[in-house]
């Protein structure tokens, strides 16, 4: 039984890097018989968890899926949704609220700029803690011995020249932040991106959440990412206060 569900997740899991998929593409990709494989796939799509495509040909992710995902989380994003919406307006950047899913964040909700020039990111993708800033804003809500815990088991990638690569790097940037009071990210995980996040602390001063305002570091320049940044911090407060952390 517990088997099958691994097998079932890893399935699902497929649909992250591409929107549709046939029964050997991903059999290869889950490394399964290809009759094991369309079992699985059979029993998802009685779920309702995956769907066919129009011509019958491919698979994938399920209306019911996306109910039950959007029951994740829903009393943050409810509360956090119309102060996502000022900051929106207010920028004119993409806007997004994250949670940490141990060496990442997903992105749970995002308000794409009005500009052309705009992020490629999507809700439900997960990136490094270490080369975010929204990462790094919810690293520098843990005691050193937690973030040393996380970047011990951090395999670290070379995104852009701008990438911290190593556990001391990381570690001066979190003493940053936590005199700060907000992160950044110039360029670090994804070239011409800059970042600027806060995070969401419960009444312990941790954080599971965060906020940012992102756009093209054209645009993303130093006295506009201050701006952002005091209403980032004021914003996130009031969430908190909110929300009852």
């Amino acid at each position: 039984m517990i088997q099958s569900l691994e097998r079932a997740l890893m399935i699902l899991k497929c649909f992250e890097a591409k929107e549709e998929l046939g029964v050997t593409e991903i059999s290869k990709e889950v490394a399964l018989h290809k009759s094991t494989t369309f079992n699985l796939i059979t029993s998802l799509e009685k779920l309702g968890l995956l769907e066919k495509t129009k011509d019958e040909k491919k698979y994938r992710l399920g209306l019911e899926l996306f109910r039950l995902g959007t029951l994740v989380n829903a009393s943050v994003r409810t509360v956090t949704r119309p102060y996502l919406e000022q900051l929106s307006e207010s920028y004119l950047e993409t806007v997004n609220l994250v949670k940490r899913n141990d060496l990442d964040v997903v992105y749970l909700e995002k308000l794409e700029s009005p500009h052309s020039m705009r992020i490629g990111t999507k809700e439900g993708q997960q990136f490094p803690l270490y080369c975010t800033a929204v990462g790094k804003a919810i690293m520098a809500t843990l005691d050193d011995d937690e973030v040393m815990d996380i970047l011990d088991k951090t395999l670290f990638k070379q995104y852009t020249k701008y990438t911290l690569i190593t556990k001391e790097e990381v570690m001066a940037q979190i003493q940053l932040v936590r005199h700060q009071g907000y992160a950044e990210d110039i360029q670090e995980f994804e070239e011409g991106l800059t970042c600027v996040a806060v995070a969401i602390r419960n009444h312990y001063g941790k954080a599971e959440y965060a906020i940012s305002v992102s756009g093209p570091s054209t645009r993303m320049k130093k006295d506009f990412r201050s701006k952002i940044s005091n209403t980032l911090v004021e914003v996130s407060k009031e969430i908190s206060r909110r929300i009852g952390y």
